[in-house]
């Protein structure tokens, strides 16, 4: 079925000199292929945001770009995460009719983003890059990304298990996205949100071929607190359930005390008084912290701070 729709691939690129030589021709051939067979139109895009990249990702995008008719760019001005990276790609390319959007280091299986443009054509407006395993996670990642997805749920978070970043969107879909105002972004959470009829696509995720990843412990870390706080407010009524709790401790060790003097028992008090304390400082602390998390988040909201600043961009000025 020939429907000549244009397809924009949206691919963050963070410091990707080394991958982009790679990714930048494979990614065209699976273009090439499917504008062979009349799935997309041949003015589809590969987008590539620069974030801000210090080497030299974005001379290398602008040099591809004019032997390949396929790459385009923009570029920010600074660091602006992976998250809004995204977004910027999705905004600027406001011509598609369809969108995916995927990382440079071919850990993504991108042979998949063609059984995902069938998925849309059968009529999908969200389809979702599920991983189908994670043999090639080391243990760690492995069982705390499992331990991840099982604290969202627990925290009325709906998101996809085992999907990242890796999928396709519609036009009205993308159009509904943009929609959203919020600051803090974390799209797993946000798309699930939009609504239209989705599904799954799975595949096998590769190792990475060269570079590093950018997304190490501490800004994974980052990552799922940021996904926790932006969706649930379960973490603010813990803090009632922590003070109920306390104050079942606190009555329970009253009517021990009080049957211990009644027996003549009565110890001087500095083990049970030196733990109260602790215990006591340790629930507050943790109840401001949590509370000073939300409160940050709503600081940063109520600014209403442009979410990025693009310096270049050779995909509207075409």
């Amino acid at each position: 079925m020939t429907i000549g729709k244009k397809l924009v691939v949206v691919i963050p690129a963070y410091n990707e000199e080394e991958m982009l030589p790679v990714t930048i021709p494979a990614m065209s051939e699976v273009l090439d292929r499917m504008v062979s067979a009349g799935k997309i139109s041949s003015s589809s895009k590969l987008l590539f945001v620069d974030d801000g990249s210090t080497d030299k990702t974005w001379p290398l995008i602008e040099q591809y770009r004019q032997i390949n008719a396929f790459v385009s760019g923009i570029s920010f001005s600074k660091n602006y995460g992976h998250q809004n990276a995204l977004l910027a790609g999705l905004k600027v390319s406001k011509d598609a009719d369809v969108v995916i959007t995927i990382d440079a280091d071919l850990q993504d299986d991108i042979n998949a983003m063609e059984e995902m443009l069938d998925r849309y054509l059968e009529g999908y407006d969200v389809v979702y890059g599920v991983r189908n395993s994670r043999e090639t996670d080391t243990f760690f990642k492995r069982n705390s990304a499992l331990f991840f997805y099982k604290l969202m749920d627990k925290m009325g978070t709906k998101t996809i298990q085992n999907h990242a970043d890796f999928r396709l969107m519609s036009r009205r879909s993308v159009d509904a996205l943009l929609e959203y105002p919020e600051r803090n972004v974390f799209l797993r959470g946000i798309v699930p949100q939009v609504g239209f009829k989705s599904i799954n696509v799975y595949y096998a995720r590769n190792e990475r071929q060269s570079g590093t990843s950018k997304y190490p412990l501490g800004k994974m870390i980052k990552f799922a607190l940021d996904g926790i706080t932006s969706f649930s407010t379960t973490p603010l009524r813990m803090i009632v359930w922590l003070g109920v709790a306390t104050l079942a401790i606190s009555v329970i060790l009253i009517v021990n005390t009080f049957i211990q003097h009644l027996h003549g028992n009565t110890s001087k008090g500095w083990p049970s008084l030196m733990i109260s304390i602790w215990f006591l400082g340790g629930s507050q602390l943790i109840s401001a912290g949590i509370l000073g998390e939300y409160l940050g988040k709503v600081f940063f909201e109520v600014k209403q701070r442009p979410r990025f600043n693009i310096a270049e961009d050779s995909y509207t000025d075409k």
